[in-house]
């Protein structure tokens, strides 16, 4: 489901709630700010704060590239669409600029952020070290059982890959590399990897419509994992790391394809041309 369509499903519940709430009188009407409803049936948690409701919403739309680099974030618009007040629409937005997810352009307007090349290098740069730990790990400790969950894990993502859903893809992604930590016994890394690699995860959305890309993400987790099976850490670690510079390699290559959606770094350029 899209953000709008969540958004305007969002706005129709609490609509629907507080004309019951008129007709029966068997409650107080909502408050302007109180939190929306997730969908038609359940309502939010009351503990779920309006901005949490539209910066969840938010981020995930612009990580997932459903909100590309440059689309205006008007929050009048954000504001009627829910609902709500003005207020936790401006908290949300905060938070988002803190991530450099949205820029705040004084006089201008606010905007989806570009991605920044500079961070994009060393968050893959980060990532690489972090995933050689738990890559190690794994191949010390990992359980049979483990190992055949982790290959569940890339047949199904071999069949989303088929079936060409970039975000089922994208899930199994993301549950591949997790189960490697879990099997090393270092889950809270892949918790640091996330928190990390905001920037990637944006960049990567635009990698996958590249034909042939989840094919070849597929092979080389499985490849990942054949070697964490025979329990050889160095060729484990050698082939996540090949795995993971691929990411690197190509982003001279989305860069140019669109040259909008990043912010260009002189020291990017001189990496690139030092490797």
């Amino acid at each position: 489901m899209s953000w709008e369509m969540k958004s305007r499903e969002i706005k129709q519940a609490a609509q629907s709630a507080a004309k019951a709430s008129e007709a029966q009188r068997t409650r107080k009407p909502r408050a302007r700010n109180a939190p929306p409803r997730a969908n038609g049936h359940a309502a939010v948690p009351a503990a779920t704060k309006n901005s949490d409701v539209v910066y969840r919403d938010l981020r995930n739309a612009i990580v997932s590239m459903k909100l590309v680099p440059g689309t205006p974030v008007v929050e009048k618009e954000i504001t009627e669409r829910y609902g709500i007040s003005r207020t936790p629409v401006r908290e949300a937005v905060l938070r988002l600029a803190e991530e450099r997810l949205i820029d705040v352009v004084p006089k201008s307007g606010t905007f989806v952020a570009r991605i920044p090349l500079s961070v994009l290098r060393e968050a893959i740069v980060a990532r690489r070290a972090l995933e050689e730990v738990t890559v190690r790990a794994a191949t010390e400790k990992a359980s049979e059982s483990q190992i055949m969950e982790m290959r569940a894990i890339i047949q199904r993502q071999r069949e989303t890959a088929e079936a060409g859903s970039e975000a089922a893809f994208h899930q199994a992604d993301d549950d591949f590399h997790a189960a490697i930590a879990a099997a090393g016994r270092l889950p809270g890394i892949w918790g640091m990897i996330q928190n990390i690699r905001i920037q990637v995860e944006r960049y990567r959305r635009l990698t996958l419509p590249q034909p042939g890309r989840m094919a070849t993400v597929v092979g080389e987790h499985g490849d990942v994992l054949d070697a964490i099976a025979a329990r050889d850490a160095d060729e484990a670690v050698r082939r996540m790391n090949s795995h993971l510079d691929k990411l690197k390699l190509d982003i001279a290559v989305f860069r140019d394809l669109w040259p909008d959606y990043f912010v260009h770094d002189g020291a990017f350029d001189a990496d690139m041309l030092a490797d």
